[in-house]
């Protein structure tokens, strides 16, 4: 079986500037977990890129697993006593290299590296957003991710996608770009696993939460506007909304709402920082999580959410029904109308709206990490025949 190489580049480097873990690391780890045992560390710098020895490999994968209070020196350490062998040292041809999260993709070197060392790269594409939808994202990430997904397109030995939405605006954007597409597959994700918990409820009164990253896409703003209408109609007996995540870009008005807006001082709470088990905890309680963005390429919140059993109120795309089928509470992502009339329902205590979600939440069964393995070996033996 041909050598697997994970390239941590990105991981690492959001580790090392203590930054919690998004949705892509998230199944960056996944990755990790699954190839432990037979994969080596890749990580590349500028344009160096070298690989770890099978021995610091391991003890850098367990690092990742498991980050403790002083990750940037134990990760320094590994380094330091087992530093990268440059790429040209090694005899690295056929080898499957993952990239799991887009790193480095958009710089020349590295799609050079790949075709010059006869590397068979496994790209899994997380969503085409910046390309179909620029203008909820940072400035220059349009041209940056077209030139990630042009170099997905001429050096992929195979390609991974989340969702069959992905995989078929992958297509439709190698379609326009003139280009044949590689081997791939669409393999749904399984839930992160968030730990069980027996702690009470966190709030008194009725809340919900809203997770990811503050960023235009996930239309906080209008759930923010929301709020405040709440608070005019229902005054103290107004739910509360936890809004867990990190701040992102070009979210300046939902920021100023969060900082600055009377009405929603004590009935608004953000949790930046928030650690596995306090998430769950949250979730655990919560009247129904809100999933009301423009645009996804998949939607693991969702996902955990159901798992744990909690509803889920979230816009009408395509991709949520793909993964999740009817049962969540859906609504177009403009109607803020709606969306007070759905959140101020699910508070009621015999709410019938809430109560059928649950029913149907009966027959819901989420995708699986194994499936998901199991679909990438598949392509994995079709890329090796």
């Amino acid at each position: 079986m041909p050598e697997m190489l994970i390239d941590i580049t990105r991981l690492l480097g959001r580790f090392m500037r203590g930054r919690l873990p998004t949705g892509v690391d998230r199944v960056c780890l996944a990755y990790i977990r699954q190839y432990a045992e037979s994969a080596r560390v890749f990580v590349h710098e500028g344009r160096f890129g070298g690989v770890l020895s099978r021995t610091a490999s391991r003890q850098m994968f367990r690092l990742l697993n498991e980050p403790g209070g002083d990750f940037l020196r134990a990760a320094a350490c590994i380094m330091a006593l087992s530093p990268p062998m440059p790429w040209h040292k090694r005899a690295n041809n056929g080898c499957f290299l993952f990239n799991i999260g887009h790193s480095g993709l958009d710089r020349p070197h590295y799609a050079r590296w790949l075709v010059e060392k006869r590397v068979r790269p496994i790209f899994m594409v997380h969503d085409l957003i910046p390309i179909t939808h620029p203008e909820f994202c940072r400035s220059g990430e349009y041209q940056r991710h077209n030139a990630r997904m042009k170099t997905v397109l001429k050096t992929a030995a195979g390609i991974i996608t989340n969702s069959k939405a992905t995989l078929r605006a992958f297509a439709d954007f190698a379609d326009v770009s003139g280009h044949v597409m590689p081997p791939a597959v669409a393999a749904p994700l399984g839930s992160g696993g968030l730990p069980r918990t027996s702690e009470p409820r966190p709030l008194v009164k009725p809340y919900f939460v809203m997770l990811g990253t503050i960023e235009p896409r996930k239309n906080h703003w209008m759930v923010l506007q929301v709020w405040r209408r709440l608070v005019e109609r229902h005054g103290v007996n107004a739910p509360r909304l936890v809004v867990i995540g990190q701040r992102g870009w070009e979210c300046e008005n939902v920021l100023d709402l969060l900082e600055r807006c009377s009405p929603l001082s004590g009935v608004v709470s953000e949790r930046p920082g928030c650690s596995d088990a306090e998430l769950a905890r949250y979730l655990k309680h919560a009247q129904a999580l809100l999933f009301p963005s423009f645009v996804e390429g998949y939607g693991l919140p969702l996902i955990e959410a159901l798992t744990d059993g909690v509803p889920v109120i979230a816009s009408n795309l395509p991709v949520f029904r793909e993964i999740a089928s009817d049962v969540p509470e859906y609504l177009d992502p403009l109607d803020g109308v709606g969306w007070m009339s759905c959140i101020e329902d699910y508070c009621l205590p015999d709410s019938h709206r809430r109560t059928a979600q649950l029913e149907r939440m009966s027959g819901f069964t989420a995708p699986s990490w194994q499936e998901h393995f199991e679909t990438v070996e598949t392509l994995l033996e079709r890329i090796r025949n």
